[in-house]
């Protein structure tokens, strides 16, 4: 049985293809403006889905992606046949970010929101070197690295794979802690850590190795302390087609070459 709805906005990036497929789905299935949708369909890439995701955050509105960009990893395959059978039929996976808080060189506060990862790096030829704590318990006592970042079972697969921290399951309460080319301690590969805890993150030396943190496309610079802890109030909402669900994408990812 599918899930019902009514009305449809069309988001796309502002590359030609996903410019020119806005267009030509418009009309053949109308286009409300996004406060009044139902459903938006996002066409692009990836950094457009995580953008369309972070704008709807706790609209109550799900997003459908189809791909009209670089990778598509969180979108599903583009076509203009039977679109709102698709959507009706499309798997909903709900999911909290995480909140970001910063503290930087002068003393000012910043936060924000990620669906993927935050993540700290150097930003200069020094090593960074940081002290990790676990609701409140230290657990490394100096971590000398390019950098650190903490993703979630979304974003297991983007940075974080490419750093060889783990691929997490979609529905697995964890988040993945892992390092960005680790000096000291050298064998220090990261740990899986429940998805309730909180993790500060303090730049030790910091006006000598400082260090920037992002979450997903924020930046923040100079940094000397981080938080991070899964949102309690914030959601997102994401749709997939059934034979090709995000969940199965992500299990797919740790059967590839």
């Amino acid at each position: 049985m599918g899930r019902p709805f009514d009305t449809i906005a069309f988001a796309a990036s502002p590359t030609e293809e996903a410019q020119q497929a806005a267009e030509e789905l418009r009309a053949i299935y109308g286009s409300v403006e996004q406060e009044e949708a139902d459903i938006i369909v996002a066409l692009g890439g990836d950094g457009f889905m995580l953008q369309t995701l972070h704008q709807t955050m706790n609209s109550g509105k799900r997003v459908y992606g189809m791909n009209r960009g670089s990778v598509g990893f969180l979108m599903n395959r583009y076509s203009t046949v039977g679109l709102r059978e698709r959507v009706s039929k499309a798997v909903e996976n709900a999911f909290r970010p995480l909140e970001m808080a910063t503290t930087d060189a002068d003393g000012r506060q910043f936060s924000a929101l990620a669906i993927n990862e935050v993540y700290l790096f150097r930003q200069s030829y020094q090593a960074a070197k940081l002290q990790i704590s676990v609701d409140g318990r230290i657990r490394l006592e100096e971590l000398i690295c390019d950098g650190v970042l903490l993703a979630t079972p979304a974003g297991s697969t983007a940075y974080n794979l490419s750093a060889h921290g783990p691929i997490l399951p979609l529905e697995a309460p964890l988040l993945a802690l892992t390092p960005v080319s680790p000096f000291r301690p050298r064998r220090w590969r990261g740990a899986l850590l429940p998805n309730r805890v909180t993790v500060e993150i303090d730049i030790l030396e910091a006006e000598k190795r400082p260090v920037n943190a992002v979450a997903d496309h924020v930046e923040v610079k100079s940094v000397v302390k981080v938080r991070i802890a899964e949102s309690e109030e914030m959601t997102a909402r994401i749709l997939s087609d059934p034979d090709y669900s995000w969940a199965d994408r992500i299990l797919a990812e740790q059967f590839s070459n």
